[in-house]
């Protein structure tokens, strides 16, 4: 009987057959110990010398790291640990003898592992991280279909900026001239929203923005989401509710992961609503109190958003923001049309900001001369002012960077880790 190692704990006493890989290998002598990894999980297999034929001993004994096998054997419990199961080896089919492989125990700096990203993938660290990272993805799907959502494809090549142009990756597109890689499917989405009602997408975004810090890719995924007939604070009622029910997905699914990644899930447990809330005025003001030289009207950095939150088991909302330091799409304020109706997530622990959203201007007057201020005329984006001729409706939505999300529950240091082969301004192999 085949099986994967997850299921294996559902068969004790069985004979079963482990198609995989060596991952680790030690040996006192007259029994060998062949940790196996199958995709699935990691399990010890015994194999006892005098208790197999001789070939079946040479095989275990010649085993490299990373080989490939097969192997046969009965599942029994762990003497000592409860809930664990082991193999008791019986015959093993070598695949694939491995060469001597390139990460071994010893310390490996970062530019070695990212060069051997392909291989590196393969450790129990990142077979976790990206476990997490996938239950992430699910959820997403899953609340936002419980929300009423659904998703819409928006297109990776695009004739505008959603973001700023200082950060586009422009190309050449045939007879077209010059078009760019997208930084936000959220304009697209506030088409589809008019026939659709809530709509979202999930795929890589690129900024082409010179930051070499352990928050920045250039390559990434984002889920936007738009929604017709919902206004900044329901707007920001969804995001919270989307947060906890990917942390509540991740605690009841990842807790072998989180135990691989030594993450404490202590903080990620008190992640329940409601998220406090701040003006940005009021953040500034706390900020310089705190011992911040921030501005009113700059923008926040990494160390003023980690004060922010220092003290805090919950992700924070700062909200209302300057209209001078946001995009062109975001409404007025309307007790102060100096304020845009928008919010920055703040997560805890560090980890930065992980949504921006806002209400978005729904008045075409308005909305043009918002364009033609930031200097973007033209008919790229007489599409997006048409939207506001046709039916226009008050509309929010927002953006959730994935790997700064999974990054943050894995408790990972640098987002490099978090994606299975990073974009980073000075790298883009393999």
């Amino acid at each position: 009987m085949e099986i994967r190692i997850e299921h294996m704990v559902h068969h004790i006493g069985e004979e079963a057959e482990i198609k995989g890989w060596l991952y680790n290998k030690r040996s006192s002598g007259s029994i060998a110990f062949l940790e196996l990894r199958d995709g699935s999980g990691f399990v010890q297999g015994i194999v006892v010398k005098n208790g197999v034929s001789a070939l079946v001993w040479e095989n275990a004994e010649k085993l490299t790291q990373e080989s490939s096998v097969k192997v046969i054997g009965k599942i029994t419990e762990h003497p000592k640990k409860e809930g664990i199961v082991e193999l008791q080896i019986s015959n093993i089919k070598i695949v694939q003898l491995a060469e001597e492989y390139p990460i071994s125990k010893k310390e490996h700096g970062p530019d070695f592992l990212l060069d051997h990203r392909h291989l590196w993938l393969r450790s129990k660290k990142q077979w976790a991280i990206q476990r997490v990272r996938d239950v992430v993805i699910q959820a997403v799907y899953d609340f936002y279909h419980e929300q009423g959502f659904i998703k819409i494809d928006t297109p990776i090549i695009t004739p505008n900026a959603c973001e700023g142009a200082t950060t586009l990756f422009a190309i050449e597109y045939f007879d077209e001239g010059e078009v760019y890689l997208s930084q936000s499917g959220q304009l697209y989405l506030e088409a589809a929203i008019m026939s659709v009602g809530r709509a979202f997408d999930f795929g890589p975004t690129f900024r082409a923005e010179k930051s070499k810090t352990k928050r920045h890719l250039t390559e990434f995924w984002m889920m936007d989401a738009e929604a017709a007939f919902v206004e900044h604070e329901e707007s920001m009622a969804i995001q919270e509710a989307m947060l906890c029910f990917i942390v509540t997905r991740c605690l009841e699914t990842c807790r072998m992961e989180f135990e691989l990644l030594e993450r404490p899930i202590g903080p990620l447990e008190k992640i329940k609503p409601s998220f406090p809330r701040l003006t940005y005025a009021d953040a500034i003001q706390k900020l310089r109190e705190l011992g911040s030289d921030i501005q009113f009207g700059e923008d926040l950095g990494n160390d003023d958003e980690g004060l922010l939150t220092k003290d805090s088991d919950l992700p924070v909302f700062i909200h209302k923001w300057p209209k001078s330091i946001k995009p062109f799409y975001m409404k007025q304020d309307p007790e102060n049309p100096d304020l845009v109706l928008n919010n920055d997530l703040i997560g805890i622990e560090g980890s930065g900001e992980l949504i921006g959203g806002s209400e978005r201007e729904d008045n075409y007057e308005k909305l043009k001369a918002a364009i033609e201020k930031e200097g973007l005329k033209g008919p790229e984006y007489q599409w997006y002012l048409d939207l506001r001729k046709y039916g226009s409706v008050p509309h929010s939505g927002f953006g959730l960077g994935l790997e700064r999300t999974v990054g943050w529950i894995c408790g990972v240091e640098h987002i490099r880790e978090t994606i299975p082969f990073p974009r980073l301004i000075n790298r883009v192999r393999p």
